[in-house]
């Protein structure tokens, strides 16, 4: 390469971001940094870590000091006094430190060692380490672009532009700044002085700063690239914090014989040992869960046990779940009539002699308990054993009901390409082939495999999608191989056995509020500084065996994306399902890989391209050129070698700025990388951001929208303080909202936090009521901590001697789960309701004053907001955003494609099917509830009625008998006609023919019935004629056929089972139940009984009668007559969930109170935990958090982060970053 073109080209590297900076020799010169206090708290309040003396830029957020204080520092083993490692030829700044020996002597052995309590030592031990290497591999000019690219990175990582992915901020700059050691763990790196690829020798000289990895894996058990040495390979990522994903496609499916004879077990055995390895390190680990992806193709003759293997084992942790909380139940209630006070002797364990305990073991072996446990516990209470415990599990994802069952500790994925894609337009056949020999093992069609993909992602979010055709046109790469699979998120998608380090710029550090600008030219300048570190990363990295190593060397893959465009879209004032935003999102993804792949070109004219460059050349440059056309938005017929077309950028509905700059972008990289390609195979992709982007105080990560416009704001000293999502208030002044009009739009979102002008319950009224300003005090500063205003009305605010003195409130209704201080203080419902609108506000910008309907989209999120909120982003415009993103990457976009509960399989099917259309590499559908772990009852749905249970009565024998009793007193017996009219229904129920007749009244009610049985012996047909006569009887004397229905509809005894003879129904669970159902249907026009599943001839089935007598009860003594669990209530608020109580913990949900639910036998204790749970589950899911605990901290504050979840209290992810 001659002088002149590298002079042209050098890479030079200007001081943008700290070229006012009064001190040139510190990034940090404008900024202020204070000592806070980071603590991590579980769920019940008590301390995890305690770290004081933390110093931190003075804006970050306490999220933000969180992460960098508990999961970033470096918390052992960093040196009190360090020296420098002189080394040839590296400037002394910039060489090494050790730890100074001589120094260290003179102090005390506790004062030697220590940890990182500053940011700026992470700060530097990063940029430094990059700086470094970068130096080693001569990608400055001279010691000035040096320390210019020292000082940018400094800057940009303390004032939040930007981060690298987690393995960077846990690994790199150990050993360099700190001098730390320990053994090798068996990593390789490659040599570039030598040519070749070497064992490390240290564990930290050379860092693993990827995130990402890809795995190969052969048909072998025990060798080298085998099933078993990828389980180790696996671990040594997990143990540094990355994420690996694999193709299994190569291992042979179940029944293929095997070299040595015999025939092979299966894919499906060896996944499930893959994820119980994963799921042990997930457990073990001190940095995070592991993280996998598991890919399979389509034609794999295992795919349909794979497609439904996460659906298959929540059922299964469904079943062990129920199955316990039965089992329990029913064992109690045994255990307990075993030791009834009324028998003496062993006569009290005799079955025979025993009412009681007959009837529990009777109801124990209805619900499928095994006679050996029920004998078991009447052997255990003939020992003299009194206390009894059975284990009952819950479907926690961290419980041990999911821990039992396989496939969770991984994302699923199937390869689809587009000729199984065309077989399902067209309604053709599909082949499964063999591994061994590639032949026609199975044959089905198309479209069952295609439904059985939709059925089980709508049950379980599992599996998710990737398009092999798609993947595959836009490898810039394909004389090595095709693409084969994804890291764990699905954003990286290259060769198998290669790796990416992962970093994200923050889109609203380039954005100026005031004037609404988009600083391109800065963003750029950012864009060429990560794409050198990312590609200095690939340098200095070591890799978890010799083939990433070699491969990592040749393609050099860097994962270069963005966050916060969600955010940015609302401050901007542009909704985010609009053709504007779509349009600002492809012009800003243009830039950024446009820039990027413009810096790996300039890298390319001094370093040289990525070692393979010119066998691809080819294919890279037309992958190049297809980027471009799809920023000029060209016609279909210009593009290469594609089958699905990208969606490209309208240039009239984006910033003329912005455009420009993209469109020089790609005319840079094209110049430049014809002249001296480029140093890397890709550069960029969009991943999740879950922990760095708390890290950056990011409201949104990668490409999502906001999740909530309601957010919690961590406090230094514990605790959350209620405020509006920061992008609110920008957005309204963007619209062009005056500042009073502002401030009322906000109070009605979040609420005014003050008691003062409130309606019903406020100063005065409550002063009113004895309240003294010392009380009212503490109340006033809880309001704004609080999601619900009951929640600032309990002992514990109030304080518990002002509750029982002045307030008059006794101790057991102030511990009650269920009491609720206003209601006690004379405030009804519907006032508390009004009030807390007002204090606490309702979450929502709908309805609010001042904001114009046309503006509602602007203010869209995720979910709906609140208890109160309608409105959510569909998820087509999820989709539609990934597609004007998706045409200017390299990778991919991990990103979930959020559903509502009531999303059909129709509109599953639909979703994956533009997914394919509008050219996305992949896709992970995510539908409101589908996940056992989220209670049915804590997904706040209007179509879903499940809470309204105002109609529920107690449906006892004891208390039907006692209302027909009541009705037969006060009526006189009607008299049927002479001539009557009626039906004869003749069917047959499990082999057994029945015969109903019925008269009529002549106004056409129902007056008698007769039943007539074949195949049944005398005793029973003349029961059952009796039965009839005594209906019969009663439908004169005025009781209501409805009382019947009720009363006998679901009773279970034989025969039961398959119905034929009658169109209405198909299925009953006894004679009894058939012959109500039929005269329901009849004459109540009661559709709803007209089908009856197989289901429902379990004991235990859903929906059933409870057929425990009153009297039976284990918590009542087995002596009560009715059950007093069941409480009746009125119905639900319009939203479907109302707030009422606060006794012992300070709140309950009234749709929890009205939930039926039978004491277990061990008192109330059972019933008001869960009623905790889901009240808790609720409230988190009207957060716009997901509703399950996080796996680090306990807390329910799980949000979406691409496909993974992140935690906002500590930043615990499932992703890769």
């Amino acid at each position: 390469m001659s002088p002149q073109i590298v002079a042209e080209v050098r890479v030079h590297i200007d001081r943008v971001f700290t070229k006012f900076s009064e001190d040139q020799s510190d990034p940090y010169s404008k900024m202020e940094f204070v000592e806070r206090t980071s603590k991590i708290t579980n769920a019940d309040g008590s301390i995890v870590s305690q770290i004081e003396q933390v110093l931190v830029p003075t804006l970050w957020s306490q999220v933000a000091v969180d992460i960098m204080a508990q999961k970033y520092f470096r918390k052992a083993g960093v040196p009190a006094r360090l020296k420098k490692k002189i080394e040839d030829g590296v400037p002394g700044w910039l060489c090494p430190s050790e730890e100074d020996t001589e120094a260290l002597s003179g102090l005390s052995e506790s004062e030697r060692m220590g940890g990182e309590t500053d940011s700026r030592q992470v700060f530097h031990r990063l940029a430094g380490c990059w700086t470094y290497w970068g130096w080693k591999n001569k990608s400055f000019a001279n010691e000035d672009q040096a320390r210019n690219y020292y000082q940018e990175m400094c800057h940009m990582l303390a004032s939040q532009m930007a981060a690298p992915n987690s393995p960077q901020w846990f690994n790199t700059g150990l050993n360099w700044a700190y001098g730390i050691e320990g053994p090798a763990q068996g990593h390789y790196f490659f040599n570039e002085r030598t040519g070749q690829v070497e064992k490390s020798k240290n564990a930290y000289e050379r860092p693993q700063p990827h995130a990402c990895f890809i795995l190969s894996i052969k048909d072998d058990l025990v060798g080298s690239g085998g099933i078993m040495d990828l389980w180790q390979q696996e671990a040594r990522l997990f143990k540094f914090g990355s994420g690996t994903g694999t193709n299994f496609s190569k291992l042979r499916g179940e029944g293929e014989f095997l070299s040595g004879g015999g025939k092979s077990s299966g894919l499906m055995s060896f996944l499930k040992i893959g994820d119980r390895a994963a799921g042990a390190i997930k457990s073990g680990g001190t940095t995070r869960r592991a993280a996998k992806m598991v890919t399979l193709d389509i034609d794999h003759p295992d795919i349909e046990e794979f497609i439904n293997w996460k659906a298959k084992e929540e059922r299964k942790v469904a079943s062990i779940v129920t199955g316990s909380r039965i089992l329990k139940r029913r064992l109690k209630e045994v255990f307990l009539a075993c030791w009834d006070e009324g028998f003496k002797g062993d006569a009290r364990f005799d079955v025979k002699e025993n009412i009681k305990l007959k009837k529990a073991v009777r109801r124990a072996i209805e619900d499928f308990i095994p006679e050996n446990y029920i004998y078991r516990v009447i052997q255990l209470a003939q020992q003299g054993i009194k206390e009894f415990e059975f284990e009952e599990y819950d479907t926690n994802w961290d419980s041990e009901a999911y821990a039992t069952v396989s496939g969770q500790n991984s994302n699923n994925s199937i390869r689809l390409t587009n000729d199984f894609l065309h077989a399902v337009e067209d309604d053709g056949d599909w082949d499964l082939r063999q591994r061994t020999n590639g032949k026609v093992i199975r044959r089905l069609k198309a479209r069952e495999l295609w439904q059985s993909i939709n059925n089980a992602a709508w049950a379980s979010a599992d599996p998710g999608l990737q398009f092999d055709t798609t993947i595959n046109e836009w490898h810039t790469c394909p004389e090595e191989g095709r693409i084969n699979a994804s890291n764990p998120c699905s954003e990286y998608m290259f060769l198998d056995d290669t790796a990416c380090n992962l970093a994200s710029i923050n889109l609203m550090k380039f954005y100026d509020a005031k004037t609404g600008v988009f600083d391109v030219d800065d963003f750029r300048h950012a864009c060429r500084l990560w794409t050198l570190t990312l590609e200095i990363s690939v340098a200095m990295a070591q890799f978890p065996n010799a083939e990433i190593a070699r491969k990592s060397y040749e393609y050099r893959t860097l994962g270069l994306g963005y966050a916060n465009l969600g955010a940015l879209l609302m401050i901007m004032g542009i909704p985010y399902d609009s053709e504007q935003s779509r349009a600002i999102t492809g012009a800003i993804t243009a830039l950024l890989t446009g820039a990027s792949y413009a810096a790996s070109a300039e890298l390319a004219s001094e370093l040289g391209p990525f070692a393979q460059y010119e066998k691809n050349k080819k294919h890279m440059m037309r992958v190049m050129r297809n980027h471009q056309r799809a920023l000029l938005n060209s016609d279909r017929l210009e593009y290469e070698g594609l089958s699905v077309f990208p969606q490209g950028v309208c240039a009239e509905n984006c910033p003329n700025g912005l455009m420009i700059a993209a469109k020089k972008a790609w005319g840079d990289t094209l110049t430049l990388g014809e002249k001296y390609g480029f140093r890397n195979a890709q550069t960029t992709c969009i991943a999740p951001t879950g922990t760095i982007g708390l890290l950056m105080d990011c409201d949104t990560t990668g490409i999502e929208p906001d999740y909530a416009l309601v957010k919690y704001k961590k406090l230094a000293g514990g605790g959350y303080f209620k405020i509006i999502n920061q992008s609110v208030p920008s957005a309204l002044r963007r619209l062009g909202y005056e500042s009073d009009e502002i401030r009322s739009i906000i109070d009605y979102c979040v609420g005014t936090a003050s008691l003062e002008g409130a309606p019903h319950i406020n100063l005065n009224t409550l002063k009113a009521k004895g309240f003294t300003d010392e009380v009212l005090a503490r109340v006033q500063d809880e309001l704004p901590k609080v999601f619900d205003i009951t929640f600032a009305f309990n002992k514990f605010v109030l304080g518990e001697s002002f509750c029982k003195e002045v307030l008059g409130v006794c101790s057991e209704e102030l511990d009650s789960f269920d009491f609720n201080m206003l209601n006690y203080l004379g405030f009804s419902d519907q006032n508390i309701e009004e009030a807390n609108r007002v204090i606490c506000g309702t979450m929502t910008l709908e309805n609010s004053p001042h904001l114009k309907e046309a503006h509602y989209s602007v203010f869209d999120c995720a979910n709906t907001c609140g208890k109160y909120g309608k409105r959510f982003i569909r998820s087509e415009a999820h989709i539609h955003m990934m597609a004007a993103a998706q045409p200017f990457l390299s990778g991919a976009i991990s990103k979930t494609i959020n559903m509502p509960n009531e999303a059909t399989l129709e509109e599953m099917e639909k979703a994956h099917t533009l997914c394919w259309k509008l050219m996305l590499k992949g896709t992970a559908v995510y539908r409101d509830g589908s996940k056992l772990s989220q209670p049915l009852n804590s997904t706040i749905s209007e179509s879903f009625k499940m809470l309204e249970v105002e109609d529920v009565e107690e449906k006892q024998p004891l208390k039907i008998a006692k209302k027909i009793i009541e009705i037969v007193r006060e009526k006189k017996r009607r008299t049927l006609p002479h001539r009557r009219a009626g039906y004869t229904q003749k069917a047959v129920i499990a082999g057994h023919k029945v015969y109903l007749r019925t008269g009529q009244y002549s106004d056409g009610s129902l007056g008698e019935i007769f039943i007539d049985m074949h195949k049944e012996g005398a005793a029973y047909r003349s029961l059952m004629n009796c039965f009839a006569i005594a209906i019969s009887l009663g439908l004169q004397h005025g009781v209501p056929l409805e009382e019947f229905v009720d009363a006998f509809v679901f009773t279970r005894f034989e025969p039961n089972g398959i119905v034929t003879g009658n169109e209405r129904i198909t299925m009953a669970t006894s004679t009894i139940d058939y012959i109500f159902r039929d005269l329901a249907i009849h004459y109540l026009d009661r559709t709803d009984l007209a089908q009856v599943t197989p289901d429902d001839l379990r004991a235990d089935a859903i929906g059933k009668n409870d057929e425990s007598e009153p009297d039976e009860t284990a918590n009542q003594g087995l002596k009560n007559e009715v059950s007093e669990i069941i409480q009746e209530e009125p119905k639900a608020t319009r939203a479907g969930f109302h707030v009422k109580g606060n006794g012992s913990n300070g709140h309950a949900v009234k749709p929890v109170e009205i939930i039926p639910i039978r004491s277990d036998g061990n008192g109330g204790g059972q019933v008001v935990a869960e009623r905790k749970l889901i009240s808790t589950t609720a409230i988190a899911k009207l957060k716009g958090y997901e509703g399950d605990p996080c796996t680090d901290c306990g807390q329910l504050t799980l949000v979406r982060s691409g496909t993974c979840l992140k935690c906002q209290t500590c930043g615990a992810t499932s992703g890769c970053s």
